[in-house]
């Protein structure tokens, strides 16, 4: 299982697979949580809240990044 979150001023990304496959994302653009995989196949679903947990992650990776930029001027 794999991860990856991270945050810009302008961008963010969430996004969790397994086995190289996107298991699920964060569309902050259409502000929902995406799962990828074709509905034929037996997959993981995650719960209710996933996207709305991303979102709050975001505000907080961009309070942390203006935090740490005052911090280095």
């Amino acid at each position: 299982r794999f991860r990856i979150a991270g945050c810009s001023d302008s961008d963010g990304e969430k996004l969790y697979s397994l086995d190289g496959e996107e298991m699920w994302y964060a569309d902050f653009i259409n502000k929902k949580g995406v799962e990828p995989q074709p509905s034929f196949i037996d997959h993981i679903s995650y719960v209710e809240g996933t996207y709305e947990g991303a979102v709050a992650q975001q505000q907080t990776c961009r309070q942390n990044l203006k935090l740490r930029r005052k911090a280095m001027k």
